[in-house]
């Protein structure tokens, strides 16, 4: 399978198994970011068709070199989770026979400078999936309150203990323009502990409030048992424990409400040969359901 440069799909076999593709099947990757998971499910089809849905236009057309081979086999659809159920509407599609969201950031994002996503290289404070529209993570703190930034930081970020302080430093200092800016600025009111740099988990929460990322979440799963026909599967993978959460107790929803029925007791995570050839996929967790 051809593949970007460190581009490696975390739980590739185990997203397909239990996504239990068929040839004639019309399938949504919901997340394609550079089409590892899109080509191994394009291979495994004869008539039917994957729909490779990312909000990053620049991804998807990384994805679009990268699955060349099984081009006649994927339509390319550039728009957001909460703008998909209308997207398929308008293709012709009333329902899928499974969908596979993979979610979070890419490596490719994450260590593209340009991109803003990380302080690992320096560059403008974007963050934005989607760069054709939206406010950029600059734009986003120079609006903010300080009652904004500590909620985020806390809800977001999962920060409470430092959360105020670097509120109110990036109120003294913006505007803020770059990233190498923002994460001195909050190393300097945080002094490192430990071998996590203090901005890490602050730059997650502000990339997950400029992308809107619990709402598009949340508008996927409510829209996923209208979208995916009876005996269709459903496979998520997440890398957070928030999402994890809003995946599981969606899923526990629809199971008790008899929509959905479970395929698995367990959680599903990566083998410890996979996390040794690619640490990424340590936090990976993959749930899967079919539906009613």
């Amino acid at each position: 399978m051809p593949e970007a440069p460190h581009h490696v799909p975390v739980l590739l076999e185990e997203a397909i198994q239990w996504l239990a593709v068929r040839p004639d099947g019309v399938y949504v990757d919901a997340t394609t970011g550079l089409g590892g998971h899109t080509a191994a499910i394009a291979q495994r089809l004869a008539t039917g068709l994957v729909i490779a849905n990312d909000c990053d236009a620049e991804s998807l057309e990384e994805a679009r070199r990268n699955t060349a081979p099984w081009a006649d086999r994927i339509r390319y659809r550039h728009g957001w989770f909460s703008t998909l159920p209308a997207a398929l509407a308008e293709m012709g599609f009333d329902k899928v026979d499974g969908l596979l969201a993979d979610l979070g950031p890419s490596y490719a994002q994450l260590t593209s400078g340009p991109r803003g996503f990380s302080f690992a290289a320096d560059g403008p404070l974007d963050m934005r999936f989607d760069r054709s529209g939206g406010i950029t993570a600059a734009e986003y703190l120079d609006r903010a309150t300080y009652a904004d930034l500590v909620r985020l930081f806390q809800e977001a970020g999962s920060e409470r203990r430092i959360s105020e302080r670097v509120a109110r430093a990036i109120l003294r200092a913006r505007p803020l323009r770059s990233t190498r800016e923002l994460a001195r600025l909050v190393e300097e009111a945080v002094p490192r502990r430990g071998r996590l740099h203090p901005a890490t988990k602050i730059f997650m929460a502000l990339r997950r409030a400029v992308n809107r990322e619990d709402e598009e979440l949340e508008a996927l799963l409510a829209a996923v048992p209208e979208i995916v026909r009876p005996g269709g599967r459903v496979v998520v993978i997440s890398f957070m424990s928030t999402e994890d959460r809003r995946v599981k107790r969606a899923f526990r929803d629809w199971i008790r409400q008899g929509r959905a029925v479970p395929l698995h007791k367990h959680v599903i995570r990566p083998s410890e040969q996979e996390v040794r050839a690619n640490p990424a996929a340590r936090s990976a967790r993959l749930r899967a359901i079919e539906i009613r």
